[in-house]
């Protein structure tokens, strides 16, 4: 990125990716002034943290990877590298043939490489782990298994993907649960390139999907991985700490910020661009934008219009977060796990996962009172989402009676409804966002986008393409 200032860039969407783009530009292009426009009341977008049970709880994302760089490293830039934590549970259960099980050893992404430890679990039959080990004489891929680019048109789906290496069982009661639950859609649909690049990189070094992983397996442990190393990184304080920190130093630095400002046009204004606001009128010579899709599809509707069609039609789902509180007294079972999955074979009726968090994480755990964070609603089935609190916490405790012999009322909870929070990603999706920002770059020159919509989901995804965005806009 160049020293040199490149005038004034303003940043549409202050959420992870918008402050991160904004703080980079700030912190490594001097000179230059930089605007922050955000239509809520507050910065974050789906990160937020509120008190809960006399501690702050997370209300969505409460843990990133740590073998990812991105997110590590911003936490450091920011003083926070000495107050990391990682999960004091490092296993975790899934509900899957009638019973909480435990997830075996050797998983990549719900895949597994350690089929004995598969067995032992109890979690798909004998027949299913039959069929998992027929992938090991695979000498070609299945039949039908596109080919081509991988970010293109041989990007295929987890669903054809692990069902046609390891058959159905394995991925209904293990690989499903955990990918279809990142984005609360359904990973019979989620694209392999977007949302599972390991598994892809695997399939395509080997025509066994369990063969490619154990000689990723090799390569990490031949370059000095850790195998103990943490999987994941949290804050105590709470995720939400990052986001405030960024708005922090942005505003000390003399970078505004201005909330409850929602962008209503993007227009051309000489070499550089104008953004109306509701108070008046903005000039910027770049911007970037961090909005939802169809947010970004009605700014871009006159300048972009192909770009603007698809960023219309991209499919989101809603999910909510229910955290409880309940007496340790009123469990049926100890909290020996990070918490569980629920296997696509064993639905429930109302959660779809549950993160048992006073176990997870050493700073909540109490003798006396437990948090769960319960995770509800999946892509086309918003029907616990629509249910008033009261009905929908009764839905929740009903399931966690089910499977947690649950039998306490909880002393407190919290619901957090994520509308059209969760961007789904078809295969193809990566080749349509170069497509995409090929075409910005070509008719709006000096515009980026950045966000959830594009290049992946998590906090590492966000602050990776925050950075990008600010090194396009100021090169």
């Amino acid at each position: 990125m160049p020293e040199g200032p490149v005038g004034h860039v303003v940043v549409v969407g202050a959420g992870l990716t918008g402050l991160t783009a904004a703080f980079t530009v700030a912190t490594r292009s001097p000179g230059t002034r930089v605007t922050v426009l955000e239509a809520s009341a507050r910065v974050g977008g789906k990160i937020l943290t509120t008190p809960f049970a006399g501690r702050p709880v997370d209300c969505a994302a409460d843990a990133f990877l740590a073998r990812v760089p991105e997110a590590r490293e911003l936490c450091e830039e920011l003083g926070l590298g000495g107050v990391l934590t990682s999960p004091a549970e490092r296993s975790a259960l899934v509900w899957a043939r009638g019973e909480l099980r435990r997830l075996p050893a050797g998983l990549v992404l719900g895949v597994p490489t350690d089929l004995d430890a598969l067995a032992a679990s109890g979690i798909v039959s004998a027949e299913g782990v039959a069929r998992a080990a027929r992938d090991l004489d695979a000498t070609a891929p299945p039949a039908g298994e596109p080919v081509g680019d991988p970010d293109g048109d041989g990007d295929l789906t987890v669903g054809q993907l692990v069902r046609g290496r390891l058959g159905d069982e394995v991925y209904e009661q293990l690989a499903a649960p955990l990918l279809s639950g990142v984005n609360a859609g359904d990973a019979d649909q989620l694209s392999v390139a977007a949302g599972a690049a390991q598994l892809g990189a695997a399939a395509r070094r080997s025509p066994s999907l369990i063969a490619g992983l154990r000689a990723q397996q090799r390569d990490a442990r031949a370059a000095g991985a850790d195998p103990d190393a943490p999987v994941f990184h949290g804050i105590p304080v709470g995720t939400q700490t990052l986001t405030d920190l960024l708005l922090a130093r942005l505003t000390a630095a003399g970078h505004p910020v201005h909330l409850s400002t929602p962008v209503e046009a993007l227009e051309r204004d000489g070499d550089g661009w104008a953004l109306r606001t509701p108070g008046g009128r903005l000039t910027a010579d770049r911007v970037v934008l961090c909005t939802p899709a169809p947010v970004t599809s009605r700014l871009l509707a006159d300048l972009v219009p192909t770009v603007a069609g698809d960023l219309a039609d991209l499919d989101y789902a809603s999910a909510a977060m229910v955290t409880l509180a309940v007496p340790r007294a009123g469990l049926g079972r100890p909290l020996d796990a990070s918490g569980f999955l629920v296997a696509a074979g064993d639905r429930l009726p109302t959660v779809t996962a549950c993160s048992w968090a006073s176990a997870k994480w050493a700073h909540l755990d109490d003798p006396d009172v437990a948090v769960l964070r319960v995770s509800a609603g999946r892509h086309g089935d918003t029907a616990a989402l629509e249910l008033p609190d009261d009905e929908l916490v009764e839905a929740v405790r009903a399931d966690l009676a089910t499977t947690m012999g649950l039998t306490a009322a909880p002393v407190e909870h919290r619901i957090t409804r994520w509308w059209d929070g969760l961007p789904q990603f078809r295969p193809g999706h990566l080749a349509r966002v170069r497509a995409w920002r090929d075409a910005v770059a070509d008719a709006a020159p000096g515009v980026a986008l950045a966000g959830a919509a594009y290049d992946g989901l998590g906090l590492p995804a966000c602050v990776r393409q925050g950075r990008h965005a600010a090194a396009s806009v100021t090169a």
